[in-house]
């Protein structure tokens, strides 16, 4: 029993520039080559050198890790290595990565890969999650976006549960269109399955798909209510694809009260308001 064969380098390059919404003109433009080459290319009666792949990949946005399986695709040896943080030559990065959580506090702050598992976190969202009940949702691999949605994880402590559920599948939503990447895939189709606010599937159909960086969490701690604004930090032009793959999530108070509250927390060392 034979498997299916695997798909050539023009099926791939193919399926990528489909999935970017580029015709052959637009990608034989954007990479300054002629729009035959690139269709003899797709078809197979053109083999491309490893620089060919490579300028097409670039100007079609893929991914470090699929670039490498672009070129192996190409039969040509990857070039992208894929290293764990705490590799010794990533110890720069890993120290950047330490300061920056910790010069956060006392404000939320955690690192997390291509598939939202928490690998380093500051004290900030160490006591925020001592309200999640559930000790499975907390046992590594920890995933942030499955703790931040599940029932028994976050949820039930986020007042605005509904418009930051549509937040979040928004932004899984079009991490899965740019990667194509399975794993994120289930992800969505479990996260989305889990419950939502009665009656809230209209209302916030329309803010998932505006859904932008400006929406805030609001998570209840203790008496209080904690208003928190998120952004996102990558590594510029990584050439290593743990790097690539690896985001920094900091938050930041919305307005003054919630400021007041975390910075309380650090004083008193604790985890309630």
């Amino acid at each position: 029993m034979t498997g299916h064969p695997s798909p050539t380098i023009g099926a791939l390059l193919r399926d990528w520039r489909q999935q970017r919404r580029f015709s052959q003109l637009d990608l034989a433009l954007e990479a300054e080559i002629s729009q035959k080459h690139l269709s003899f290319v797709e078809s197979g009666r053109s083999h491309p050198s490893r620089e060919m792949v490579l300028l097409l990949a670039e100007h079609l946005a893929v991914p470090l890790r699929e670039r490498n399986a672009l070129l192996l695709a190409a039969g040509y040896a990857p070039i992208y290595l894929e290293r764990p943080l705490d590799d010794p030559a990533l110890k720069a990065a890993r120290s950047a990565i330490d300061l920056i959580l910790k010069g956060h506090e006392p404000y939320p702050a955690l690192a997390v890969d291509r598939h939202w598992s928490l690998l380093a976190a500051n004290g900030a969202v160490t006591r925020l999650l001592s309200l999640v009940s559930d000790a499975e949702l907390l046992k590594p691999p920890v995933n942030v976006l499955r703790l931040s949605l599940h029932p028994d994880g976050l949820a039930p402590f986020i007042v605005n549960f509904g418009e930051w559920r549509s937040h979040l599948l928004a932004r899984l939503r079009q991490q899965v269109r740019a990667t194509a990447d399975g794993t994120l895939g289930e992800l969505l189709d479990e996260l989305s399955a889990y419950p939502q606010p009665d009656g809230s599937t209209k209302r916030h159909q329309a803010a998932e798909m505006e859904a932008g960086i400006a929406v805030p969490m609001q998570l209840r701690l203790g008496e209080s209510v904690l208003s928190l604004i998120s952004t996102t930090t990558v590594f510029g032009t990584p050439v290593d694809i743990t790097l690539s793959e690896l985001a920094l999530e900091t938050f930041f108070p919305a307005d003054a009260g919630t400021a007041e509250i975390l910075r309380a927390l650090v004083a008193n060392g604790s985890g309630t308001a």
